[in-house]
């Protein structure tokens, strides 16, 4: 063991892989309804680091390296949809201001009833909710190491309880009467309706409201492309897509759906799939690009990733969607060479703007706040380039400049990101771990960190449910309540629906700054 241990020491990059490796291997393993995923890099890291101590040393650099790429790639995604519903779900962020103060006094009331320090208190406290930068601030009001202790204690603990949580959440599959319909929707369906009558898009409430929409049209023996607006009328031929209840919705006021499928026909009208390469339409909404005017067609679909989106006007393109155009036959090699379609293109990201995004947020991440009496409040590689990430994630390009990176490219960073940050905690935190673990004073900090993060998670769900969230948006909002990147990595396991990560952004960086606060302020009265 001891010449294992020397060879690890020898390169602390081949430990931090060799956890990576070992991690993701026990993360897949299933346990019931539940995986690990990538939380299994903390939880080997921690055995590993345990051999000794030295090979959790000088590992902050990759550390930070890890979770800046997660939180940023996370930020890009989110950024979306975040900033156009936030006035929406205002009441769902208080509810991580309520339940983080909720945690912070009860923690208040039972550390020194139970005989924890104060310094031991603090640590457990950012231990439980899983956060580094309330960490760093109770070291900073402490003067002193003592709370890391407490946290390497209740840190692997808030992990396992709040996943069996987000875990929990999922499974319910709660509808969300109050939340915005997830993009994915239950997929779309496409069909030929023969229309009896004549009627405008307002007559059809599916087709005003812009749940369906029309592709293929013939009338009076001749194909072609639907001009969005135009009018029905009596013996037209019509392919209507959406998801199955808004297409059917739209059937029962037009006329009868027929067995066989106009968009068969491809003499006159064709389509095809189109991956979406080109920087001169990467970040334009669909509108703009003005397929209609330009090749008398329409984009209908767009795929993203495992999401099959319904393409609306305002829809912006990213790197790597799969667009199906609709267009007259002949016009295919135009619309090719207008989208791009390269395989190859999309592959790679664009260093300069992925480069200025991460280094803004490093940089937002340095800007230190006093507070008085010497605290001092930071956002860190955590908080910092989220932020920024939502922001250009918004904005998707400025100029010539494209922020958003394709989705391929987006997941693999986010994941390696996520399992070197997870993999050098836990080496960090495995020598105190096992230290303490099964000590009467790690006893008590592992059960009080289980019970108070229980108490915290069934406080948010609860409330969570009451304003009628989606469980998706739920889970995501846990996982930035506990302020845990493990968490909406198994809950995107779990689901493939982008309210996981908009909830997720809404409530992280939010999250961050409450814990330093409350931190600082336990330690006055401690």
């Amino acid at each position: 063991m001891n010449a294992i241990v020397d060879v690890l020491l020898m390169s602390p990059l081949l430990t931090i892989f060799l956890v990576v490796a070992l991690g993701s291997l026990v993360g897949s393993i299933p346990l019931g309804p539940l995986r690990l995923g990538a939380a299994g890099a903390l939880f080997v890291g921690i055995a590993i680091g345990a051999l000794d101590p030295r090979l959790g040393e000088g590992l902050k650099l990759v550390q930070g390296i890890g979770l800046a790429l997660f939180v940023y790639t996370v930020g890009l995604t989110a950024g979306t949809t975040f900033f156009r519903e936030i006035k929406r779900y205002l009441n769902f962020m208080a509810i991580t201001v309520v339940g983080l103060v909720g945690v912070a006094g009860l923690i208040y009331l039972v550390g020194p009833y139970f005989g924890l320090s104060r310094e031991m208190t603090l640590g457990t406290f950012a231990g439980l909710l899983t956060s580094t930068p309330a960490l760093s601030a109770a070291t900073t009001a402490t003067g002193g190491n003592e709370p890391a202790v407490g946290y390497a204690l209740a840190y692997p603990i808030g992990v396992v309880v709040s996943l069996l949580f987000v875990s929990f959440t999922l499974a319910r599959k709660w509808p969300g009467p109050r939340d915005t319909p997830s993009l994915a929707g239950s997929g779309l369906f496409s069909t030929s309706v023969a229309i009896a009558g004549n009627f405008t898009p307002a007559d059809v409430p599916a087709l005003a409201r812009g749940d369906v929409r029309i592709s293929y049209l013939s009338r009076g023996g001749k194909t072609r492309v639907y001009r969005q607006g135009e009018n029905l009328e009596d013996g037209d031929w019509a392919v209507i897509v959406g998801a199955e209840p808004r297409v059917r919705e739209a059937i029962a006021v037009l006329g009868e759906e027929t067995e066989e499928h106009l968009a068969d026909k491809r003499h006159e009208v064709d389509h095809l799939r189109f991956v979406v390469s080109s920087k001169a339409v990467i970040g334009r909404s669909i509108g703009q690009l003005d397929i209609p005017g330009r090749f008398d067609g329409a984009i209908m679909r767009v795929r993203r990733g495992d999401l099959d989106l319904l393409a609306r006007e305002d829809l912006v393109l990213e790197p790597g969607d799969r667009v199906l155009a609709v267009v007259p036959a002949g016009k295919l090699q135009e619309v090719r060479a207008f989208l791009g379609d390269s395989e190859k293109g999309v592959g790679e990201i664009d260093p300069v703007s992925a480069g200025l995004g991460l280094g803004l947020g490093l940089g937002l991440g340095l800007i230190t706040i006093p507070l008085g009496g010497g605290a001092t409040l930071a956002l860190g590689a955590a908080a910092g380039p989220l932020l920024v990430g939502m922001i250009l994630g918004h904005f998707e390009r400025t100029g010539p400049m494209i922020w958003q990176l394709p989705y391929a490219a987006n997941l693999t960073i986010r994941q390696l990101g996520l399992l070197l940050f997870l993999a050098c905690v836990g080496l960090a935190s495995g020598p105190a771990f096992a230290a303490q673990a099964f000590s009467p004073l790690g006893l008590k900090v592992i059960a009080i960190g289980a019970v108070l993060c229980a108490v915290g998670c069934l406080l948010f769900v609860f409330a969570s449910k009451l304003l009628g969230l989606s469980s998706p948006r739920m889970a995501g909002g846990l996982a930035g309540f506990i302020g845990q990147p493990a968490l909406v990595a198994a809950a995107n396991l779990q689901c493939s629906d982008e309210r996981i990560d908009a909830g997720y952004a809404t409530h992280y960086a939010l999250s961050i700054i409450t814990k330093i606060l409350l931190v600082y302020g336990l330690a006055a009265v401690l």
